[in-house]
C-alpha cells in the first residue's frame, strides 16, 4: 500500500475517499456517476456508512490513478479495527458481579479495560468466589495474578 495512505488504517475507507475527493477539488455526485455509482449509495460509503467493494475500490483507484488495491486495503484495515474495537467493548458477565462492590460508581459505566488493577484489587478484596472466577475468566489468570502481585508488593 501506499506509504501516504499508511497513516489511515483503520478509519472507514470513504472518510479517506472523502477527504482525497476534496483535496482534488472533485465533486461527488458527478464522481460518482463517472464511475458508474449511484450517488447516494457513493454518499453513503463517503459517510463511514456503507463499506466499500472491491470491485468499487478498484473503479475509484483506476479513476483517481491512485495504486490499485489501496482502498481495498484500507477496507480490510478497517474490518480488523472493527472487530479489535468490539472486542475491547466486552464486559464480564454483570450477572455474576453484584453491584454493591463497585457501590461508588455505576457497574455499566465502568471501562474494564482502562481500571483493570482496580477492579481486580475490589473484587479479589470483597468478592465471593463466583464474582473472582468470572474476573478470572473475563482477564484471564495470568493478567489477574500479574495484578495481585503488583498490589502484594506494594503492600510491603
Amino acid at each position: 500500500m501506499v506509504s501516504q495512505f499508511e497513516k489511515y488504517k483503520g478509519i472507514h475507507p470513504g472518510i479517506v475517499l472523502d477527504r482525497e475527493l476534496k483535496k482534488r477539488f472533485i465533486k461527488q455526485r458527478p464522481f460518482a456517476l463517472t464511475i458508474g455509482e449511484h450517488p447516494q449509495s457513493f454518499n453513503a460509503i463517503t459517510k463511514g456508512k456503507r463499506g466499500l467493494s472491491t470491485a468499487l475500490a478498484l473503479k475509484i483507484e483506476k479513476e483517481l490513478e491512485l495504486p490499485e488495491g489501496t482502498f481495498v486495503f484500507l477496507q480490510a484495515y478497517y474490518e480488523i479495527q472493527k472487530i479489535k474495537d468490539k472486542e475491547l467493548k466486552n464486559t464480564p458477565n454483570l450477572n455474576l458481579l453484584r453491584a454493591a462492590l463497585f457501590w461508588d460508581t455505576e457497574i455499566q459505566k465502568i471501562d474494564w479495560n482502562r481500571q483493570i488493577k482496580s477492579v481486580i484489587e475490589r473484587v479479589y478484596e470483597r468478592g465471593n468466589e463466583s464474582e473472582k472466577s468470572e474476573i478470572n475468566r473475563f482477564y484471564g489468570i495470568n493478567k489477574v495474578q500479574k495484578v495481585l502481585n503488583e498490589v502484594d508488593a506494594r503492600k510491603l
